[in-house]
């Protein structure tokens, strides 16, 4: 069965949700002895990853690699970009069209019309992101309709938005919940890199994710930066460090960046690797304050480290099943601070999640299964 893969930026090492979930998955999909081709954004895939024609990659684990411009303005990036790797699904024979995210969900009829079955992944109702202005929001909400109204077989990563799609769109069949995965842990130690940041093992908050409002990372700096200023017990030695960076600088991105800064926060840019595992292995606690996710593949990650875990209780975050304890109510700093200031006081733990349905390589067969369901 040849599957063309498209919503996504690119893979691999490409910062997003979205990105990860596709770099995990594809491959084991591949394995399984499907033909798949992943078209990516060719903006996103340089330097590392040079794209076709430049002496790039034309396959990955398995996966062909496809490159396509397309104007890098947010939204109109996804439309566009979307509108083309239809045409080359088309033009290079594709039985299925694989669209993750509502924003390229908009372009669900026109695959259908092309003849070619649709399956659509809706990642999180994001017309929720406060980066959109009203009118984005009302393209989002068009591009989810038609996604959930014409795709042929939907697939979310949470009850939430099953439920969701029953009660706007009254779609109760052909829709499958198949949850987000993770990896099993590298542990590692980076004493050169931990030197590099001017951190210690055990002395660190981690805040993993991108740049964007809805992550709330300026609430995590605001908590750490009181506990601070009030020279609370312990805080003094542990330092607070934010990894990513975002796709798009911004007024946002800027200010966060100069907020922390100001305050002594450890900055690490985009990182994957030996980099990332070493923060995940050895850090007190992660942090996730945001107001808006689909179903958090960095908190899972976070999780499969066997590490406290402090989140806001949305729904998303909700639905993971922590203890009562890890949750904080979304947008309260001083509660957020309290939570903080608990968890760096305590002995370092490790904690033992139930991480059973968030196996990719379990997902990658319940996905096989809804292409299957199509011939």
């Amino acid at each position: 069965m040849k599957i063309v893969v498209t919503g996504t930026r690119g893979i691999p090492n490409v910062m997003g949700g979205v990105e990860t979930h596709c770099e995990e998955l594809f491959p084991r999909i591949a394995a399984l002895g499907e033909d798949v081709t992943v078209i990516r954004r060719a903006s996103y895939v340089l330097p590392n990853n040079p794209p076709m024609g430049d002496g790039g990659m034309r396959e990955w684990k398995g996966v062909k690699l496809v490159d396509i411009t397309a104007p890098k303005l947010k939204l109109f990036e996804a439309f566009v970009h979307t509108y083309r790797a239809i045409n080359e699904a088309r033009r290079i024979g594709a039985d299925v069209v694989h669209i993750h995210a509502i924003g390229p969900a908009l372009l669900v009829p026109y695959a259908r019309l092309m003849g070619m079955k649709v399956v659509f992944t809706h990642h999180g109702k994001d017309y929720d992101r406060d980066k959109w202005n009203k009118a984005v929001k009302v393209i989002l909400k068009l591009g989810e309709r038609l996604g959930c109204k014409f795709a042929n077989e939907v697939i979310v990563i949470s009850d939430d938005i099953r439920n969701l799609i029953a009660r706007k769109y009254r779609r109760t069949e052909h829709v499958h919940l198949i949850y987000n995965g993770v990896t099993s842990p590298e542990m590692c130690d980076y004493p050169e890199y931990f030197e590099e940041l001017g951190i210690e093992k055990g002395k660190y908050i981690l805040g993993m994710c991108r740049f964007v409002p809805e992550k709330n990372l300026h609430h995590l700096v605001e908590a750490y930066t009181s506990l601070i200023r009030n020279e609370e017990l312990g805080m003094r030695n542990c330092k607070l460090v934010l990894a990513g960076d975002t796709d798009f600088e911004d007024e946002y991105s800027r200010g966060l960046k100069e907020m922390a800064r100001k305050n002594g926060v450890v900055l690490t840019g985009f990182i994957k690797g030996r980099k990332l595992h070493s923060l995940l292995t050895n850090c007190c606690c992660y942090c996730l304050p945001s107001s808006h996710e689909g179903l958090p593949i960095a908190l899972l990650e976070a999780m499969s480290y066997k590490v406290p875990v402090v989140v806001s209780d949305i729904t998303a975050n909700l639905e993971v099943g922590l203890p009562k304890e890890d949750y904080f109510p979304c947008g309260n700093v001083e509660a957020l601070a309290e939570k903080l200031k608990e968890v760096v006081s305590k002995p370092l733990q490790k904690v033992d999640y139930d991480m059973g349905k968030y196996d990719w390589d379990k997902i990658a067969k319940q996905v096989d299964e809804v292409y299957q369901s199509l011939i």
